[in-house]
This record gives C-alpha cells, structure tokens and sequence, in this order.
C-alpha cells in the first residue's frame, strides 16, 4: 500500500503557450482533506483535471493509491482511475430521477441497485431517488452529485469550486454537511476553492496556489499563522504590515519592541493579524479610531497611528464600545512575523496621505 493516495511530481501543463501548471509536487495521505487554495486562473482547477484524467500533462506524473495513472508513456482513461469528481455546476442529467443520475456510470451487476440506495441514504436523500433534478433545491442538488460520485466507492473524490453557486447561510450549512458525509466515507479527499475561510475551516491541510505554483503547503493553523511571505499572508486573511528594525529575535516598531517568529536583523517588516492586536479605549492614547464596523459576534476597528499608518483590530462584540475619534492605546503580545521589506513597494516608514 502506499503511503500517498495521491502524488503528483513536477507536473506542468500549458494550454496554447500559456502555463497553466508550472512543476507542481503535491502529497496527498489517504483519507486527508486537502484544499487547494488560490485565486481564479491560477490553476487549480487544471490540477483537478491532470489528476483525473480529463487532461493531459505537458511533464510530471500522477500516482492515485501507489499506481501510475499518468506519465510520459501512460496516460490511464479517467473511468479507470478510481477518481469521482463533483463539478460546480453539479452536472445532473435533467431528464433522469436522482436514483437514475447516481446509477450513471456504475456497473449492471446484481449489487447496482443497492450502491444507488447506500450512496442517497449517505447523503441523506434515500427517500426523494424518485424526484428529478429540478424539483430539489441547490443544496440538494449539490448532494445528488456527491452521492454519484461516491456511489462506485472511488480512492479519491475531487470537488470544484463545489459551493461557489450556493448563497451563504445555504453554503455554511452544506459544506459542514459535505464534510461530515466525507469523513464517514472515509474517502482522500482535494477540493478547490478561492475562499479562504470555507479551505481554513474544512481541510486537513491547504496547498496555498498562486499563478501555476504551490507557494506553501500545511496544517490550515500553520498556513495562517506561519505565512511563507507577504502573497500567502495577505491572501489567508486581512493582515497588517509596519516597518521594522530587527536585531534577533526582536523586531521594533512604531508600535513598539515585538517578539518575532523567525530572526531579523536589519530593516524589514512585521506582519500581525487584526484579531492580534490589543486595543484599549484611553482619554489622551496616541492612536485614534478612524473606522468600525459592528458584526455582533466581533468589531472590525480601523486605528491611525501618530505616522498615519493605519492598522486592523479584530475585537469581540462583548468588548468596549468604540468610536470613530475616539483615542486608543494599542499592543501586540504574541509573536509576530517578519519578512525583508518588498522590493518595489513604497517607503514604509512613510506616513499614508
């Protein structure tokens, strides 16, 4: 057996001279949930398709379960690949029941109808097989095409962008859903998305992918907290930036002396999260409010230092009751990450205008 249900090694792929997939590494342990994270056009959904089969890789190899499925001389037909994929348009045949979309694809042996009836009671639509696609609402459908793609018990299940068409308190529901029915499958698992919320809260470990390459790959923790560099930061998650000066393990700023994660010496930057940031009303505090926005469960603040620079804080609801001018003392007491300064970016230590 081997140790990896999915491996890919330096797969690359372009379509009319534009890559799309620049020698791409990926490892997937069975039964992992990865999400493949990044924005659109960088080739994420290309990869789903080079792994199952649809395309061809320019370079590289794909293994699913130890067996080389594509390569310089093999290219095995996806049907045979042991790989079920849901599409984000669902893909349903509008003319078949549900029960009859599910059976597409599998085998007229004796146990057909009973994989039909396993796969709807997994997704929890045993009792509407007779229904037709457009009598379900997107939700529904969404687990139709789950339910087909679970039903010939693949090694591998890869879903598209699979929440993208649903409107949010819809999407939050089904994909908690999605998650459980695939861990009860027991099934390895690689969706993508450009939601970092929806790859951070579902997946075993996020492959952070921007313009054909991985940039960084791990637990949704250390991605988050651990950013390879200033793109994968930014793109996780809102994140504030000041100018530092390093000299070890300590970095200082106009905030004052942080402890840094990784060792700088010399000019470069700090990088926090908003929800880092400590923020205590005061009567005379350097800093000032300039924005806030109320969600209930927490408060977004915009802060403006005395250089103009302006800075997130992500504070729970229950906590004061800020205003716009009010003025505010503001700390930082966990560690903190720093980069070199960005090559072509503006001077940092310059206040905003």
């Amino acid at each position: 057996m081997s140790a990896y249900a999915i491996r890919c090694q330096n797969l690359a792929k372009s379509y009319d001279g534009e890559p799309a997939v620049c020698g791409v590494d990926i490892e997937v342990e069975p039964g992992q949930f990865m999400a493949l994270l990044g924005p659109s056009g960088c080739g994420k959904t290309t990869m789903l398709r080079l792994i199952a089969g649809l395309d061809r890789p320019d370079r590289g190899t794909v293994e699913i379960s130890g067996d080389l499925v594509s390569g310089p001389d093999r290219q095995v037909p996806p049907e045979k690949r042991h790989v079920g994929m849901v599409f984000q348009e669902y893909a349903l045949f509008p003319h078949l029941s549900l029960a009859a979309n599910v059976a597409y694809g599998l085998s007229r042996n004796g146990d057909r109808r009973e994989r039909v009836n396993a796969a709807l009671e997994m997704v929890g639509l045993a009792h509407l097989g007779h229904r037709m696609p457009h009598e379900l609402s997107g939700g529904q459908q969404q687990r139709v095409a789950l339910a087909r793609a679970l039903a010939p018990n693949p090694h591998v299940i890869l879903l598209d962008e699979p929440f993208s068409n649903l409107d949010a308190s819809l999407r939050e529901r089904l994909r908690e859903e999605v998650r459980t029915i695939l861990r009860q499958a027991g099934v390895t698992v690689i969706f993508v998305t450009h939601d970092q919320e929806e790859a951070l809260s579902l997946a075993d470990h996020v492959a952070v992918m921007m313009e054909g390459e991985i940039l960084q790959s791990g637990t949704p923790r250390h991605v988050y907290l651990h950013p390879a560099d200033h793109l994968v930061a930014t793109f996780l998650g809102e994140a504030n930036y000041l100018p530092a000066v390093g000299t070890g393990l300590v970095a200082e700023c106009e905030i004052g002396s942080l402890q840094a994660m990784q060792p700088l010496d010399g000019k470069g930057e700090v990088m926090f999260r908003p929800e880092d940031l400590i923020v205590s009303p005061t009567l005379d505090g350097p800093c000032k409010v300039v924005d806030m926005t109320y969600f209930g469960h927490d408060q977004l603040l915009t802060i403006e230092l005395p250089s103009g620079h302006h800075l997130r804080g992500r504070l729970l609801g229950s906590r004061d009751d800020f205003k716009v001018g009010q003025p505010v003392d503001i700390h930082v007491d966990t560690p903190v990450n720093v980069f070199p300064t960005r090559f072509g970016c503006p001077d940092l230590s310059e206040p905003k205008s």
